[in-house]
């Protein structure tokens, strides 16, 4: 494993430690609440960054918090914004990020940090009031080693609200927790996720191998060491998802491509969530190529029954039949122009995230380790 945070690295004097049985005031919540460190990784984030760094500090939290932004080689003005961001507000430290990757970002981040609560927080993402408060009291109250809660993804144009409204829906990214809420308890992961600072120090830190699902793969490292990963719809945070069908399939097909990666180093955690888009996606794609050969053979002649391999083209169609069944009957609280993008949304989706877990090399992970070293 690929990591740089250790046990004993980079120890800081001041940092304030998390009292196992706090007291509580009158209105149930600790007398004194611990100081939290948020890290942020960043790349390419112009459009987002100022406001969800502007969410962070306006936080009300009594314990003091800081913000260190993990800063990747952006291609546009995030750099600077980041840098005025920070000499604006003391409550900012930046760190170089030269891979660019969230792994990374972390492990960075981290290492800077100086308190003993970590709460990833994503340049996309808009914090909720009250956020910092809710997560350090469910932490500090179950004992979990992490504590988050879901994707609340909203979108600006009806393309993004049409895509966030897939994510959020069980026929868009299946019935997790993370993505479409549900009752708090125990979890495999949370969306973003505050942690306590000794349970990412003990499993290792963040793979830097993982380039996608790199939080899922941690919790399950932390769960295997008997770390209690716990899930609160009370932490519920805004996020904006890709504004065009480009990015959002290029997104869909590497989360494809690392869920595989995830899948066959862990394999007792596959399920019927993660293979359903793949399945779909080779249904799909032999309906088509069989449904073309029909039609090919057809037009050159062929006997008669090779003809019948044109109804191959029925799969694709069932499906495509399907998805928009599913924008008529449960995408009724959007608009008109929003609706009629959920279907292309979620063909997306699945067809881009099937495709990626059907393509993904063994080599990969492997590979990406290889060119770090």
């Amino acid at each position: 494993m690929t990591g740089v945070i250790g046990r004993d690295q980079d120890r800081h004097p001041e940092r304030e430690r998390l009292a196992p049985h706090a007291d509580h005031d009158s209105a149930g919540e600790p007398a004194v609440l611990p100081a939290v460190s948020v890290v942020m990784p960043v790349l390419n984030e112009e459009r987002h960054l100022a406001e969800s760094v502007a969410a962070v500090l306006g936080q009300e939290y009594p314990g003091g918090f800081e913000l260190v932004l993990a800063l990747g080689p952006s291609k546009d003005r995030t750099d600077a914004i980041a840098r005025e961001l920070a000499a604006d507000d003391d409550r900012i430290t930046v760190v170089p990020n030269p891979s660019g990757q969230i792994a990374t970002a972390m492990n960075a981040a981290v290492k800077t940090a100086r308190h003993d609560i970590i709460t990833r927080i994503d340049a996309h993402s808009m914090l909720p009031d009250g956020y910092l408060r809710t997560a350090v009291r469910a932490l500090m109250e179950t004992g979990a080693a992490d504590v988050g809660g879901w994707m609340a993804a909203e979108g600006i144009t009806p393309f993004q609200q049409a895509v966030a409204w897939a994510m959020t829906s069980s026929f868009g990214m299946g019935a997790a927790a993370n993505h479409t809420s549900g009752d708090a308890g125990p979890a495999d992961t949370v969306y973003l996720g505050v942690y306590q600072r000794k349970a990412i120090e003990r499993a290792g830190g963040y793979d830097e191998t993982m380039l996608i699902a790199e939080d899922w793969e941690l919790n399950y490292r932390i769960r295997a060491a008997g770390g209690l990963i716990w899930f609160t719809p009370d932490l519920k945070v805004t996020y904006r998802p890709r504004a065009t069908l480009g990015t959002l399939a290029k997104q869909q097909f590497r989360y494809g491509r690392w869920r595989r990666v995830v899948a066959r180093r862990y394999p007792e955690t596959v399920n019927s969530r993660y293979l359903a888009p793949a399945v779909a996606t080779a249904l799909n794609a032999a309906g088509l190529a069989v449904g073309l050969a029909g039609v090919i053979g057809g037009g050159a002649g062929a006997p008669e029954p090779v003809r019948y391999l044109s109804l191959g083209f029925v799969i694709p169609a069932v499906y495509l039949a399907g998805v928009s069944g599913v924008a008529a009957l449960f995408a009724r609280d959007v608009s008109v122009s929003v609706r009629a993008r959920v279907p292309l949304v979620l063909a997306a989706m699945h067809t881009c995230w099937g495709a990626g877990f059907l393509t993904s090399p063994k080599r990969l992970a492997r590979r990406h380790a290889r060119a770090r070293h």
